[in-house]
């Protein structure tokens, strides 16, 4: 996908399953399963989406997949399937672990970060050696210093080899990454979840992280279970929605495992996503 000076190209890590009362949080089962069947164990799949974006001087990824460092009883609760893996995905378009730049992280959850590090020779070690990986402080601080709820999304294993590398960068607030690539703080998911803003000239994409993991999440209600603020998501929703439909923006979703990029249209008072095709 062309973005003006940008190349925009949605890759893949497998997919995985997670429960579908906690994609939904308050919106019934019987709402959401038209459009999201779930299976026996009533959990729904999800895509691993991870964004590429080429300026034609930098290569920049956006997040990172859930890896490979997991075991069989990981594998079977979030019935992950491996058959694409990020870096076959890279591959594909003739491109090493080396020659990623730029990692951004919208925040450190495992399905998000997983690939952000690999087992080399018995060692975790950062996955793209010769990148800068681009955390939001508050972020990092709290993945580091999980509490009781949210130490089951944090696996230390996929960000702190990154700080031992000498590879973290960390941020606060709102920060231009390269010119036309910003990040944008949202809150919402975790306190310092960001979003990522690609602009080039009158174009702009945005890739939404778990701020609306799904096209299915576009609706100003459909607020995940999993979120710390889900209050924040709203308002962040209320803000930005309208302003994609305005300005045409470009929607990037992390966790469709259908639709991965769409343009966002009102009919009849309600959001819906006109899928492209890739």
């Amino acid at each position: 996908m062309k973005l003006g000076k940008f190349t925009l190209i949605s890759l893949s890590d497998g997919t995985f399953w997670l429960d579908g009362g906690a994609m939904f949080g308050v919106v019934p089962k019987v709402i959401w399963e038209k459009l999201n069947p779930a299976d026996e164990l009533n959990r729904i799949e999800l895509g691993l989406n991870p964004l590429l974006i080429q300026t034609g001087e930098k290569n920049i990824l956006i997040d990172t997949g859930i890896g490979d460092k997991f075991d069989e009883k990981f594998k079977k609760i979030f019935r992950v399937d491996k058959s694409q893996h990020l870096l076959n995905s890279l591959g594909n378009i003739g491109l090493k672990p080396e020659d990623i730049d730029i990692v951004i992280n919208t925040h450190l959850h495992f399905d998000h970060c997983g690939g952000n590090t690999c087992v080399k020779e018995g060692k975790i070690v950062p996955t793209f050696p010769n990148a800068k990986y681009v955390i939001q402080k508050g972020e990092w601080e709290n993945a580091i210093n999980p509490n009781e709820r949210t130490r089951a999304s944090y696996l230390k294993e996929n960000f702190v080899p990154i700080e031992e590398a000498g590879q973290l960068e960390l941020i606060e607030g709102d920060v231009e990454i390269l010119p036309g690539i910003q990040v944008y703080v949202t809150g919402g998911h975790t306190k310092s979840h960001q979003v990522v803003f690609i602009e080039a000239g009158d174009k702009k994409a945005v890739y939404l992280g778990d701020l609306i993991p799904t096209a299915s999440h576009i609706k100003l209600p459909y607020i995940m279970g999993y979120d710390l603020y889900p209050i924040e998501t709203l308002e962040k929703k209320r803000e930005l929605l309208p302003k994609a439909i305005s300005e045409n923006w470009l929607l990037v979703f992390e966790h469709d495992p259908k639709i991965t990029m769409g343009y966002l249209e009102e009919k009849e008072g309600k959001f819906l996503v006109k899928p492209i095709q890739e």
